[in-house]
């Protein structure tokens, strides 16, 4: 099991019990969320070190249109992954580790955090 399993399931176990059937939906958005948000995080990363380093690689519309299509393939990859056998394979191993040793609070603030991180990274000179 991966770290964004782990975090898909403390958050799917947090709205279950007030959203019911809507939960899986909400848990998907928000790992594909926080995973476009950390593929933005590295996309300026590299773009700020590239321009520092004086190597042109790509315009901007095409990161930014490869990003799109990044975030794109991630949302449809969450949506197949998390709906069928490997939510109910997560849901079984998670039940019988106990509770989770994360804040929900904290993981609901992460990819606000992430998307922070990354507009100051953007603004950096």
């Amino acid at each position: 099991m991966t770290t964004f399993d782990i975090l898909f399931y403390n958050i799917f176990t947090f709205f279950k019990p007030k959203y019911k059937q809507k939960s899986n939906g909400i848990a998907i958005v928000y790992i594909s969320v926080l995973q476009c948000t950390l593929i933005l995080l590295l996309g300026v990363f590299f773009a700020k070190f590239f321009s520092q380093m004086n190597i042109i690689t790509m315009s901007k519309e095409k990161a930014w249109s490869i990003f799109i299509l990044a975030s794109a393939f991630v949302f449809f990859k969450n949506w197949m992954q998390y709906t069928g056998k490997r939510r109910m394979m997560i849901n079984s191993k998670m039940t019988q580790k106990g509770k989770s040793p994360y804040n929900i609070w904290l993981l609901l603030l992460l990819p606000i955090c992430v998307l922070v991180l990354a507009f100051i990274l953007f603004q950096a000179a």
